[in-house]
């Protein structure tokens, strides 16, 4: 290539100058460039590194290119060349300028384009973290600031419509609801998705306007369904009135957001204590089993690496799990002999009834899907919905193998209570079929490092698996 360069070079400028001889020594250089390019092909790359373009190197030809054709112009104001040389040089130039235009105007789309998916978050189109900071600066750096509303949201009930729906219609519902969101009257573009399901929203308000906005934007970031409802708990803050900069507003939304998620805990504990209470006015001795499996779960939970918030409801479920046999006749809870088919129609409906009577109270939805399936196999041979292996949601499995080994080292008016190492083996020998073997693992392992199960007056009670 630099062959042909050279000769076309020296040919172009003899020719402008007039001075250009056929057959001379300059016609060997282009069948020597063919020969060079052929001898290339069957060069063996030698090189182990990835070619790489620097910025620099896109500015060589129209750089070169330039020198040659302004050479050609000065070299004409000196010298007369023909007129077919004047115009390539300033065709040249031209050309150049024409490149270095389009060059510059990719680079500057590239650049925005590279700025906004930066600022934009790219399941929702909503702003990010980034812009939010960004614009809460810009709203607050000003001598007057315009009274502002500023709210951040936290989904309630997203984790659980994710477990039983999957994670690409989670997808769809946070994109959902972020759409709903940015349509907000006055929102202006003011509404932003922090990660998970935390979204963010700016607005101007006027007087009495506030309570209105934030009734509105609930709204927008709630969605219900069969087997599922979608709230939000909010945290709002008055620019510039109870904050002066930015971190200051976030941090006072934070706080005012898990200050409500707290109230709401609260209120779920009383209804839980309720729950609680009734169970154990059905079956005095019940409340212990609860509290051991309870204990139990979670220990087996944390092993297992599961979040805060799945073990606190991991904790919920375990102690619920059992709501359903209010709805169980005492005849048959008590029956020590076998049950008949119609007995037992009535106990595997009892996960059904736990379910219903917990989402009767939204703060406890997630929880009645976890109990729904706990008497769920790993094989699918369950009840009540037959799930298999990992459609079964991990809570359910690690309460039931932690209630059934619970159980196996309680007496029962048939049988007494098996050692520890005894149940351990049972579960060991059915893990794969009725359990989660990698849940019995880790309860087998945590129980062999210094569980012991409390003997107590409970180990008399009876119970339905």
């Amino acid at each position: 290539m630099l062959s042909t360069a050279v000769a076309d070079s020296i040919f172009l400028f003899q020719s402008a100058a007039g001075t250009y001889v056929e057959g001379s020594w300059l016609d060997i250089f282009w069948p020597g460039a063919m020969l060079l390019v052929a001898a290339s092909a069957w060069a063996r790359d030698r090189s182990e590194k990835q070619l790489e373009v620097k910025g620099k190197t896109l500015f060589t030809v129209p750089a070169a290119c330039a020198l040659v054709g302004i050479g050609v112009l000065v070299y004409d104001h000196f010298q007369q060349f023909n007129l077919l040389a004047v115009s390539l040089s300033t065709a040249t130039l031209l050309a150049v300028v024409v490149r270095l235009a389009v060059t510059f105007r990719e680079n500057r789309r590239l650049f925005e384009l590279t700025r906004g998916e930066a600022i934009t978050d790219a399941l929702t189109g909503l702003g990010n973290r980034r812009k939010l900071l960004s614009d809460l600066e810009r709203l607050l750096e000003g001598p007057s600031v315009e009274p502002s509303l500023l709210m951040i949201f936290d989904l309630d009930g997203f984790k659980g419509y994710n477990d039983t729906f999957g994670h690409p219609a989670g997808d769809a519902l946070l994109a959902r609801l972020g759409a709903k969101l940015a349509a907000v009257p006055t929102a202006e573009g003011g509404a932003y998705r922090l990660g998970g399901d935390e979204f963010c929203l700016i607005v101007r308000v006027g007087e009495g306007e506030a309570e209105l906005l934030i009734d509105q934007a609930c709204s927008a970031l709630s969605e219900r369904g069969v087997g599922f409802e979608i709230g939000s708990s909010f945290g709002a803050v008055l620019l510039p009135e109870e904050a002066k900069d930015a971190s200051q507003a976030l941090h006072v939304a934070d706080e005012r957001l898990y200050a409500q998620k707290h109230s709401r805990r609260m209120g779920t504990d009383r209804t839980m204590d309720a729950l609680l209470e009734a169970l154990s006015l059905r079956e005095p001795d019940l409340h212990m089993h609860l509290d051991l499996v309870g204990s139990l779960a979670v220990e087996t939970g944390l092993k297992l690496g599961l979040r805060r918030d799945e073990i606190d409801e991991l904790e919920r479920a375990a102690q619920l799990h059992d709501l359903g046999k209010l709805a169980v006749p005492d005849e048959i809870l008590h029956k020590a002999a076998p049950l008949d088919e119609r007995e037992w129609a009535f106990v595997r409906h009892h996960p059904l009834v736990g379910e219903r009577i917990l989402r009767a109270s939204p703060a406890l939805r997630n929880v009645a899907t976890i109990v729904r399936s706990t008497h769920e196999r790993w094989d699918g041979a369950g009840y009540p919905d037959g799930l298999a292996g990992p459609e079964i949601p991990i809570a359910s499995r690690i309460i039931s193998a932690c209630d059934a080994f619970t159980a196996m080292t309680s007496a029962r008016p048939y049988r007494a209570a098996l050692t520890t190492e005894a149940a351990l083996a049972e579960l060991e020998r059915v893990a794969g079929t009725q359990f989660d073997p990698a849940v019995v693992s880790v309860l087998a392992t945590h129980v062999r490092d210094g569980y012991r199960v409390e003997r107590s007056a409970y180990h008399q009670a009876r119970y339905r698996a």
